[in-house]
């Protein structure tokens, strides 16, 4: 296994329509990721777009990607790029949008249950273990009697796009300390509630 290697996956739905969508917000943190790096996404033959970039000069390697198929079927991608990497579970970092979080909160977890999001639930059935990082990000329930199948479909609101930017610099955040300091380290900063 590649002890000092993480694998970073943005989770989203491909194309020019879902792309600033709130099921996508997990693929907007792994651009962010990329871009502070001067990075750009090449395509892997794990069906993904990936980028190979350290934390920071010899710090741990990691590996950005985005899966090329939706979001629902992202565990067949995200298995083939660990065991292509030889990265264990425990270093696949998965980012995600959750409904059950209000919009601009970050929450970090390992393991658990999926709470209905399919993609989380896919790819612990690809990984077979449920026992990988979370970064959840935030994008609340719809107000009203909208679906949420709908809602999560949907482009950020105005509002929310006007703080899309802090969120998702705040998640890239989260990312690099739960890499470079670990699980607890990252939740008790993006846990704690803002100043």
């Amino acid at each position: 296994m590649a002890e000092n290697t993480w694998l970073v996956v943005g989770l989203g739905n491909p194309g020019p329509r879902y792309e600033l969508t709130r099921h996508n917000v997990g693929q907007l943190v792994v651009d962010e990721l990329a871009g502070r790096r001067g990075e750009t996404f090449k395509a892997h033959k794990a069906n993904a777009r990936v980028v190979e970039t350290w934390l920071r000069p010899g710090g741990p390697k990691i590996v950005l990607a985005k899966a090329n198929t939706f979001m629902n079927v992202s565990g067949g991608p995200v298995a083939g790029l660990a065991k292509f990497y030889g990265i264990d579970p425990s270093h696949v970092v998965v980012v995600h949008d959750e409904l059950d979080i209000p919009f601009d909160t970050i929450k970090l977890k390992v393991g658990g249950g999926h709470g209905g999001h399919n993609g989380v639930r896919d790819i612990a059935k690809a990984l077979d273990t449920p026992e990988f990082p979370r970064v959840r990000v935030g994008i609340g329930r719809p107000s009203g009697r909208q679906d949420p199948a709908d809602w999560v479909l949907d482009p950020f609101g105005a509002t929310e796009r006007k703080n899309l930017p802090i969120l998702v610099g705040d998640a890239a955040d989260a990312v690099e300390q739960l890499v470079d300091e670990g699980l607890l380290a990252a939740q008790q900063k993006h846990h704690a509630p803002r100043v």
